[in-house]
């Protein structure tokens, strides 16, 4: 305790802020990259005149709100107040679009990856440049734009994402790490840079509508891991901490995307291995040694923080409607009178599940609350089906909604590791789907038919990686980012594993067979169903 608050003091310590789906978290870590202090703020994303979106005064009070959590927390824990930091790191929800004019204001909605209304665009521009333009992506969302004729977009000066954004916000730099960058625009093989030939194609698309810039004028400048990306102004410490504590002058690291921190988070940012975040949203993060054979529609390619290829399955729907069941449980339960301790609950549930079917005994879910690109959706309808003599257990009810917030993942890496013959050694997960220990570990084992480790680091999440990016910055010079997060912070930590069970594996193909052959009926519900 007496050498957090000394090292908290000197200003030492290094700061991770990352804005997350539902949560915005701070984390501070000492010198061993242990957390020693945290801030939060609950937030939720609006579905305004058809677009998920977070207004500019969400984003700002809610940074300011966890900011404030923290030092509050720094000064309950050590009697210190927070006045400077060794580094900071700002992370965020990758993809969507935040274009601003010259004057900074903004042109139109912070438009997030949880929109699905870019379909044209990602399909001309995929086509175009032989390479798949997921929805979310920044400059589908800006093409959309464009083939909307949305007055706007002659007047952009800047686009950026989120995490950009805040960056820019703090320091004034109009950068951005090259695994967020990844998620904006195409990244060229071996150039840690947008891929000049589609750059050039995309102006070249665009040239007849007489727009004043060039792509490249309004991008951010893509920066590695470990770079210098600025340091924090006096109108930046001002923005964070309006109580005026916070010092400038603090080193910034590039701002990345929540795919990436996860990526460190979990120790998987070398070839051979991948991650699965699995919340909100669920993706999965397989580092490749080759690029694939061809174009899927299904897979992003994306690249680690340092720059390696990374084939990338993106799911807009996670463990939202799960949670919703549960949740009925617990009002059940109070409606009886009982006191309800969530935690107990889901374990009580998530362990009953593993006493299900294998392949869930004629019952089916979808977990789809918004679209869903890699199945083809652009609306969802979470639903729960069964056949007239399934068998409607509990166990049955409770391993087909684990079973739902898997499927569409494994639809998309089935393609990478069965048709692409992608090769893994070891899955990282992590995200609040693997709070109950070993229940979705085992789920996701079987789903990707390989093994996967836990690690005791998992639920620091995206902002204590945020913020090992910004120590690595401060210490990592001449090392690469694997080794250092190897050597350096995880150690002989390996977590704990858990192998696929070919019966597991098995049970899992049937539902997903069925779960794919029903397809058409959750997407009539998305056309007919509404109120």
């Amino acid at each position: 305790m007496s050498n957090a608050a000394e090292l908290i003091s000197r200003g030492e310590a290094v700061l991770g802020i990352e804005f997350g789906s539902t949560r915005i978290k701070a984390v501070l870590i000492d010198d061993e990259f242990k957390p020693v202090a945290q801030g939060a703020h609950d937030w939720e994303n609006r579905f305004v005149d058809g677009v998920w979106t977070y207004s500019l005064e969400d984003i700002d009070n809610g940074l300011k709100s966890c900011y404030k959590s923290l030092k509050e927390d720094v000064k309950s824990q050590y009697g210190v107040t927070l006045k400077k930091v060794g580094a900071i790191g700002i992370s965020g929800m990758m993809h969507g679009y935040l274009p601003f004019d010259d004057k900074d204001e903004l042109l139109a909605p912070f438009r997030t990856w949880r929109n699905t209304i870019t379909g044209e665009a990602a399909g001309i521009l995929s086509e175009r440049f032989d390479f798949n333009v997921p929805q979310r992506w920044s400059i589908a969302h800006l093409y959309q734009a464009i083939l909307n004729g949305e007055e706007h977009v002659k007047d952009i000066a800047f686009l950026t994402t989120l995490a950009g954004y805040i960056h820019y916000k703090l320091s004034g730099c109009k950068v951005m790490g090259v695994g967020e960058a990844s998620g904006m625009f195409p990244i060229g093989d071996g150039t840690l840079d947008y891929d000049k030939k589609m750059m050039a194609s995309f102006d070249e698309l665009i040239s007849d509508k007489g727009y004043s810039w060039k792509l490249a004028d309004i991008l951010p400048k893509v920066l590695n891991a470990g770079e210098d990306a600025g340091t924090l102004t006096a109108e930046g410490a001002g923005y964070l901490d309006p109580e005026g504590d916070l010092e400038a002058g603090i080193p910034m690291c590039p701002p990345e995307g929540d795919a990436g921190t996860g990526m460190v988070a979990t120790n998987s940012v070398k070839v051979r291995t991948g991650n699965v975040s699995a919340g909100t949203s669920f993706f999965a993060m397989v580092v490749l040694e080759k690029s694939l054979k061809k174009r899927h529609e299904e897979l992003d390619m994306v690249t680690t923080p340092d720059g390696s290829p990374v084939a990338m399955a993106h799911c807009n729907n996670g463990t939202t409607d799960l949670n919703g069941w549960v949740n009925l449980f617990k009002e059940y339960e109070e409606a009886k009178g009982n006191k309800v301790d969530m935690g107990q609950l889901y374990w009580v549930l998530y362990n009953k599940a593993l006493e299900g079917d294998k392949n869930c005994g004629g019952l089916l879910a979808y977990n789809y609350n918004a679209g869903e690109a890699i199945t083809g959706l652009n609306e969802g309808r979470p639903m729960f089906i069964r056949t007239p003599d399934a068998r409607f257990t509990l166990a049955n009810f409770m391993r087909t909604h684990l079973y739902a917030s898997l499927a569409t993942l494994k639809i998309g890496c089935d393609i990478l590791f069965k048709e692409e013959k992608v090769p893994v050694d070891m899955l990282y997960g992590h995200g609040g789907f693997f709070k109950t220990k070993g229940v979705g570990q085992k789920m996701l084992a079987a789903a990707m038919n390989a093994p996967v480790a836990v690690m005791t680091t998992a639920g620091e999440g995206g902002p204590w990686g945020m913020a090992i990016l910004a120590a690595y910055m401060l210490k990592g010079k001449g090392t690469d980012l694997a080794a250092y997060l190897a050597d350096k912070v995880f150690g002989s930590d390996a977590g704990e594993v858990v192998n696929p069970d070919p019966a597991d594996v098995k049970g899992f193909d049937e539902y997903t067979d069925a779960y794919r052959k029903t397809l058409p009926a959750q997407e009539a519900a998305g056309k007919l169903f509404t109120i």
